[in-house]
C-alpha cells in the first residue's frame, strides 16, 4: 500500500507540476508578449512624433545621405533605439549604427512588407550585426514631396529577456515553494485516501490467515465505507460458517475419539485418510505418522492388510474376524464398508474399516462354555459316587453293617458337597446378575473378627495351625456384615486348608488415611505359611472352578467357587483384592475396602 500511496502522490505531484509549469510558461509568454507589445506601441508613437517634429529634406539632395545618417544618430541618443530611414524602394538613406552605403536593400524585409500592406510593420529577428534579438518596427512616413518612405526603429530585446529571466527566477522560487506545499498536501491527501485501504488490506490479510474475528473499524458513507462494510459482512459470514464447521468437526472428532470401536478410512488410492484413537490403541500406531500413507504401511498386521487389500479390490462389504498379536494379543472383528456418493457417476471413494475388539466377548463365551463344562464335571463326580454306592446297597451286595454305614456316610457327604456346590453356583449367579441386596451398617471390626475366629479356631486346632488376629480395638467401617463374613470365612478357610500342620495363619487390619477425607481405606491382609501359588496360576485364581491343587481342593470339600465369590463381594463393597505368593513359602491376600460406603449405592 505504501507503493500505491507513493505512486498516487507522484501522479498528483506530476499533474500539479505540469499545471504549474504550464501556468508559468503562459505567464512568461504573456509577460513577454505584453512587454514587447508595449515596447512596440511606444516605438510607433516615437516614429509618429518624429514624423511630426522632424524636417525631411529632399532625398535626392546630395547632402541627404549625410543628413539622415547624422539625424538618425541624434535620434538614437534620444530614444535609445536604432533609427533607420528607408526609401519606398527599400534603399537605406540613413542608419544610426551602420553605413547606409554598405547596407543591402530593405524592401523585402518582413517589417517593410507588413508596413506596406497594413500601414505598420513589426518583427523580431536576430541581428547579424549585433548578434542579438532585435524588435523592428517600421512605419510609412510621407513628408510632402521631400520624403516618401519608411522610418524604422529597432531596439534590443536584451532587457526584455533579462526581465523574463528575472521573472522566471522569482516565479521558479514561488513555484518551488508552491510545489513543496503541494507535495505535502498531496501526500496527506494520498495518505487520507490510502489509509482506509491499508486498514482494509490488513484486515483482509488477517482473514486470509483464518483470523475471522478481525473487523474494519471505518465508519464512512462513501465507497470505501461500503467496501469496509462488505469486508466486515464477509468476515461475519465466514466466522459463522467456520464456527458451524468447527462445532461439527468437534462433535465428529469427539464421537470418533470416544468410540470404543476403531475406525480406519482408506481412499480409493489406498491411502489412510482417517484413524481414530481407538484404532491407534488397537493397532499400536500413531495417526499423525500413518495418515496420508498407504495401508500397506501396517506391516505388523499382515492378515489385516490382506483383508483391506481384498476389500479395496472387490469394492464390496465384508465382515471378518482375525487375531492380532501387536501391541497386545486380541481378537478383532473387521467390518469393511464401501464409501459411495450416489449423485456422482463414479461414486466409489474408498472403504471404511470398523475394528471391534471382541476378545472379552469371545473370552466370556469361552468362560461360559468352560463354566457349563466345569459345572457338569463337578456335578457328575458326586452324582456318580452317590449312584454307584446307592446301586451297591440296593443290589444287596453289602451285608456288613459297618460297610453299609460307611457307604451311606459317603452318599451323605457327596450329597452335602452337591448341596454346597449348587448353593455356591446360585450365590455366584445372584451376585453376578446384580440381584443381591447390600445392607450397609457400621461394623466394629474387633468384635466382628472375634466371632469369625471362634468359628475358624476349631478347624485350625485340628491341624495344629496357629490362628492370629491383629485388629485395632478402635477400628470401625461401614459394610454388609454378612457379605464381609462370607469374604473372610472363605479366605481363612482356604488359608487353613492349604497350610500344612503346625503352620500359621494371620489376619491384620490397618486404616489407610488419605488426608482425613471420605476416601480413607481399611487394608486387610490374610497371610498363611502354606504351600503357596505358582506364578503362572496367580492371574487365574479368581476364576470360577479354577484350582491350583485339584486333589487337595476336592479332598477338603471345596467347590472351586470360593475365591470367585470373594472377588465379586469385594467389588460390591467398592474395594480391591490382590494376592502375593511364593511357592513353598505361603500366600498373602490383600483387600482394600473403603471406610464409608456411598449412600446412594444399594448393591447394584
Amino acid at each position: 500500500m505504501r507503493q500505491y500511496r507513493n505512486r498516487l502522490t507522484l501522479i498528483m505531484l506530476t499533474l500539479i507540476g505540469l499545471s504549474m509549469l504550464a501556468a508559468g510558461l503562459a505567464m512568461v509568454t504573456v509577460f513577454k508578449q505584453s512587454h514587447i507589445q508595449l515596447l512596440e506601441d511606444n516605438m510607433v508613437r516615437e516614429i509618429r512624433l518624429l514624423q511630426t517634429m522632424m524636417e525631411f529634406p529632399a532625398t535626392d539632395d546630395p547632402d541627404a545621405l549625410s543628413y539622415y545618417t547624422e539625424r538618425s544618430k541624434q535620434l538614437e541618443e534620444l530614444s535609445d533605439a536604432r533609427v533607420t530611414f528607408i526609401l519606398k524602394d527599400g534603399t537605406v538613406i540613413g542608419d544610426s549604427e551602420s553605413d547606409p552605403l554598405t547596407m543591402d536593400n530593405h524592401a523585402y524585409r518582413e517589417e517593410m512588407l507588413q508596413a506596406v500592406k497594413e500601414g505598420r510593420g513589426s518583427t523580431i529577428r536576430r541581428s547579424n550585426t549585433l548578434q542579438q534579438d532585435m524588435l523592428y518596427v517600421a512605419l510609412p512616413v510621407q513628408a510632402g514631396e521631400n520624403f516618401d518612405g519608411f522610418v524604422r526603429l529597432s531596439v534590443s530585446l536584451k532587457e526584455v529577456d533579462q526581465g523574463v529571466r528575472q521573472g522566471w527566477t522569482v516565479m521558479g522560487i514561488g513555484l518551488l515553494v508552491l510545489f513543496l506545499i503541494a507535495a505535502l498536501v498531496s501526500y496527506r491527501v494520498a495518505k487520507g485516501l490510502t489509509s482506509p485501504l491499508e486498514k482494509i488490506t490488513r484486515v483482509a490479510r488477517r482473514i486470509s490467515r483464518l483470523e475471522y474475528d478481525a473487523r474494519v473499524k471505518i465508519h464512512r458513507q462513501d465507497e470505501i465505507g461500503q467496501l469496509a462494510q462488505a469486508i466486515n459482512a464477509m468476515a461475519d459470514s465466514l466466522q459463522t460458517q467456520l464456527r458451524t464447521i468447527r462445532d461439527n468437526e468437534d462433535l465428529l472428532q469427539s464421537v470418533l475419539n470416544n468410540m470404543t470401536g476403531g475406525i480406519v478410512m482408506v481412499n480409493r488410492a489406498g491411502q489412510i485418510i482417517l484413524v481414530n484413537r481407538a484404532a491407534e490403541k488397537m493397532l499400536g500406531i500413531d495417526a499423525e505418522v500413518i495418515t496420508g500413507k498407504s495401508y500397506r504401511e501396517l506391516k505388523q498386521h499382515y492378515e489385516l492388510t490382506k483383508l483391506m487389500e481384498e476389500g479395496l479390490e472387490s469394492k464390496e462389504d465384508f465382515h471378518e474376524e482375525r487375531n492380532l498379536y501387536y501391541p497386545v494379543e486380541a481378537i478383532i472383528r473387521l467390518d469393511g464398508v464401501t464409501m459411495r456418493q450416489e449423485e456422482e457417476e463414479d461414486s466409489y471413494r474408498g472403504m471404511l474399516f470398523l475394528l471391534q475388539d471382541v476378545s472379552d466377548i469371545r473370552r466370556l463365551e469361552r468362560m461360559r462354555s468352560e463354566f457349563v463344562a466345569n459345572v457338569s464335571h463337578e456335578l457328575k463326580t458326586p452324582l456318580a459316587a452317590v449312584k454307584g454306592f446307592a446301586e451297591t446297597l440296593l443290589g444287596g451286595g453289602v451285608t456288613d453293617e459297618k460297610t453299609s454305614r460307611s457307604f451311606l456316610q459317603i452318599i451323605y457327604d457327596e450329597s452335602e458337597r452337591l448341596n454346597r456346590l449348587i448353593g455356591d453356583i446360585l450365590e455366584l449367579s445372584k451376585i453376578e446378575s446384580k440381584r443381591i441386596q447390600m445392607d450397609y451398617s457400621p461394623i466394629h471390626l474387633s468384635v466382628f473378627f472375634d466371632t469369625i475366629s471362634e468359628m475358624m479356631r476349631t478347624v485350625a486346632e485340628k491341624k495344629r495351625i496357629t490362628l492370629e488376629l491383629d485388629i485395632p480395638e478402635e477400628l470401625f467401617m461401614e459394610g454388609d456384615e454378612d457379605k464381609l463374613r462370607q469374604i473372610f470365612m472363605n479366605l481363612l478357610s482356604n488359608a487353613i486348608n492349604y497350610t500344612q500342620e503346625g503352620g500359621r495363619v494371620k489376619l491384620t487390619a490397618r486404616e489407610q488415611h488419605n488426608n482425613g477425607s471420605a476416601d480413607d481405606m481399611v487394608e486387610f491382609v490374610v497371610t498363611d505359611s502354606g504351600i503357596g501359588i505358582p506364578k503362572k496360576d496367580l492371574p487365574r485364581i479368581f476364576e470360577r472352578f479354577y484350582r491350583v491343587d485339584k486333589a487337595r481342593s476336592r479332598g477338603s470339600g471345596g467347590t472351586g467357587l470360593g475365591l470367585s465369590i470373594v472377588k465379586h463381594l469385594v467389588d460390591l463393597h467398592h474395594g480391591t483384592i490382590k494376592v502375593e505368593s511364593e511357592l513353598g513359602t505361603g500366600s498373602s491376600f490383600i483387600i482394600d475396602l473403603p471406610v464409608l460406603q456411598e449412600t446412594d449405592e444399594t448393591g447394584s
